[in-house]
């Protein structure tokens, strides 16, 4: 693979122009499709095999037009201090509101009024209007939105206090501020990593023609493939990480080629053919935790997850590509102006940070081992007690008007009236009313209303109120014992079952697609490193970095630990999708970091290095770089954390800390410990699995055959020297 991937870069390098051209064309092809495709509609959510779901779709068929998945939202009202919601002027208030919501959007089902509805607390101070539309939340126009708030906005302004709840106002994240944060964060990093403008400006061009291509063709195939508006985030995310990453990778080691006194073209087919083949394989892990996603059976993951996966072989086709055509438009400019003035040649022969590292771990490797093992996993130790879920309005902050029409709905109702659960019954009046019956007979409801059926009368709806919030284990609990004490002909839905449902059914899926992605990169590293204990130890020490990182989202978001620091109010279950959206995500940020740094000791104790010199000479060319990848990463994920959506700021700050351990403790601790006490061992693998194993030359000893092929074929080496600066260059790793 290095043989050809030397050849491939060299290739690039001489012929930049055509390269640039070609993706600069594809660029433009990407665009254009997104611009002329038809606008983008929100994919449909569904989780098959659930009961939620088949409750759903029993609905759909019994209630033709009821719109059961549609969007909701509640319009709270609550009276000034001494007067009622009953008062003529505050029922006017409420009717005139009514009025106004039933007219202010053709995506409207039904609004109910809460005086025919029994929608007003005992006591008189609260009451709520129910707005039912005709499809979900993510397919709601902005215009009917903005109708929604401009009827709250109207109210509050008659002198009640009026809060609007539900999905309704659910929104995607507004995109763009995190991605230029961590963008402007990555190139200032860059430029003291490079010391250049001009090689700190390459990987961030390139990634985002990377991720470029890859939203512009995801949007273009949106509605040909059903991908909806979610689909873009991951793959943005992702994008943008590995495209930095890689081409980072590259551009780290032609700079170290010129260096050694490489032609230009000469650096850049080696930077591809060494480098190169790290960010190959690096990417295949990173390919293989997005598609694994699949495992999970909830098609919107799915095709997040190709979608993602695409993006990241567009990002590793530019490294091997764009990256050494652009080398070649760059000239001397990508060399720090002290290096090229050969002010700091004397300073490369001395130890620099990674070196003295290595050697203080080389020399007290039990210590440092021990202190990383130990200190992750009393981080670890919460993660004993997560409990997931999906996150209500409750966890929201109090400046936002769902949080506040939770709790006036709390205060008014009783917490379960921000959840109610809804029992679809198949069958007649008599086992309507059985089970009408039989919930009664359970513990954790506040409120039965009797049956609703259908035209047919062959099926019938019961709306349970629960006594305790959604995200509540009580209700989950009420969930399951309704579930326990009735029959196949019932079923139980709603959003707050379907939450359930989804966190149960990401519960179940997380060791087998932890089995999966773990298991395929173990044979994928194994083939990289031609090791067992190698990719074992880079297995151990990504789900050692991934429980201590969920540890600290329990204690953090579950517990409320330092939660003020973090901006978090309100503690609750951990989002369902966080433990396998981890998995994936830093999974494959982890094995960019391992197969890069571990590579380059591969490549110097396959040259003749002793194992503590390859680990030395690992950190000497690759901690630097590892080193600013894992700070770009960390910067532009906790740029999310300040974010007012709760999920978000979960999600930023887990990944955040994922990185943060798995780069600094694991990667740059654990494993040189780890290396240093197996010595050679590290490095053994049985003949017999030699044999099977293909030998893909990561290490570039196929690049001296080639050499000798092009002097013979040339008469003369490619170098300022002849054919002597690829001696000196084996010789020196």
């Amino acid at each position: 693979m290095a043989t050809f991937l030397y050849k491939l870069g060299r290739s690039a390098f001489r012929r930049r122009r055509l390269v640039a051209l070609l993706w600069v064309a594809l660029l433009a092809l990407a665009g254009v499709g997104a611009a002329t495709a038809p606008a983008a509609t929100s994919s449909s959510f569904s989780i098959p095999g659930t009961e939620a779901q088949r409750a759903f779709d029993l609905l759909e068929q019994r209630f033709p037009g009821g719109s059961a998945d549609g969007a909701t939202a509640r319009v709270v009202f609550k009276a000034p201090a001494g007067q009622s919601m009953q008062d003529p002027a505050n029922k006017a208030k409420v009717a005139k509101t009514v009025a106004e919501l039933k007219s202010g959007s053709d995506q409207i089902a039904r609004v109910t009024d809460p005086y025919t509805a029994q929608a007003v607390s005992r006591d008189g101070s609260t009451a709520y209007v129910s707005v039912a539309y005709k499809v979900n939340a993510m397919e709601l126009s902005d215009e009917t939105r903005d109708a929604l708030k401009k009827t709250g906005r109207d109210a509050q302004g008659q002198g009640l206090t009026v809060e609007i709840g539900g999905d309704a106002l659910q929104s995607m994240p507004e995109q763009g501020a995190g991605e230029i944060i961590g963008v402007v964060i990555a190139g200032v990093v860059l430029v003291i990593t490079f010391g250049s403008l001009v090689a700190a400006g390459l990987p961030l061009l390139t990634a985002i023609i990377g991720v470029g291509i890859g939203i512009s063709t995801i949007t273009a195939l949106a509605n040909v493939l059903d991908l909806g508006t979610t689909t873009s985030t991951l793959a943005m995310m992702i994008g943008l990480a590995v495209g930095i990453d890689y081409a980072l990778f590259i551009v780290s080691r032609y700079r170290a080629e010129l260096a050694e006194g490489r032609e230009k073209e000469e650096a850049a087919g080696r930077a591809v053919g060494t480098a190169g083949s790290a960010v190959v394989f690096a990417g295949l892990t990173v390919v293989i935790a997005l598609v694994g996603l699949a495992v999970v059976n909830i098609p919107m993951l799915t095709k997040m997850g190709f979608a993602a996966a695409g993006t990241v072989v567009i990002a590793v086709l530019i490294a091997l590509t764009l990256i050494p055509a652009l080398l070649g438009f760059a000239g001397d400019k990508v060399v720090a102006r002290k290096e090229r003035k050969g002010q700091k040649k004397d300073a490369q022969d001395k130890p620099n940070a990674g070196t003295r590292w290595a050697r203080f771990v080389i020399r007290r490797p039990v210590m440092v081992l021990l202190v990383g093992v130990l200190g992750l996993g009393a981080v670890a130790v919460p993660a004993a007690s997560l409990e997931m879920g999906l996150p209500d309005d409750g966890v929201k902050p109090v400046s936002a008007t769902e949080r506040r029409a939770y709790d006036l709905l709390s205060d008014g109702f009783g917490p379960g009236f921000n959840g109610p659960l809804l029992v679809v019954v198949d069958g007649d009046k008599a086992a309507a009313d059985k089970t009408v019956s039989t919930i009664k007979g359970l513990e954790g409801w506040a409120a039965v209303t009797p049956p609703t059926p259908n035209k047919a009368g062959d099926t019938a709806m019961i709306t349970v109120i629960p006594k305790d919030r959604p995200s509540s284990v009580e209700t989950e609990e009420l969930v399951h014992d309704i579930r326990g004490a009735t029959g196949d002909d019932v079923l139980v839905t709603g959003a707050t079952a379907m939450n359930i449902d989804f966190s149960q059914k990401m519960n179940d899926a997380l060791l087998p697609y932890l089995a999966l992605v773990v298991g395929l990169a173990f044979l994928l590293l194994m083939v990289v490193f031609r090791s067992v204990l190698v990719p074992l130890k880079a297995a151990l020490g990504f789900l050692l970095s991934v429980v201590a990182a969920l540890g600290a989202v329990v204690a953090v978001f579950q517990w409320g630990w330092l939660g003020g620091l973090f901006g978090v109010e309100q503690t609750g279950p951990i989002m369902s999708m966080m433990p396998i959206f981890m998995v994936g995500v830093v999974f494959g940020l982890a094995m960019d970091y391992e197969v890069f740094l571990v590579t380059r000791m591969r490549e110097a104790y396959v040259h003749g290095a002793r194992p503590g010199e390859a680990i030395v000479t690992g950190f000497r060319h690759g901690a630097r770089v590892v080193t600013a990848a894992a700070v770009i990463m960390i910067a532009v994920f906790s740029g999310f954390i300040g974010s007012s959506e709760q999920m978000v700021k979960m999600i930023g700050f887990g990944l955040a800390v994922a990185v943060l351990f798995d780069a600094f403790v694991v990667r740059m601790a654990i494993v040189p410990a780890v290396l240093a006490l197996l010595g050679h061992k590290a490095w053994w693998l049985p003949k017999w699995l030699g044999r099977v194993l293909p030998n893909v030359d990561v290490e570039g000893e196929g690049l001296a055959a080639a050499q000798d092929e092009d002097d013979d074929a040339d008469g003369k080496g490619r170098g300022k020297d002849g054919g002597k600066d690829e001696d000196r260059e084996l010789v020196s790793v």
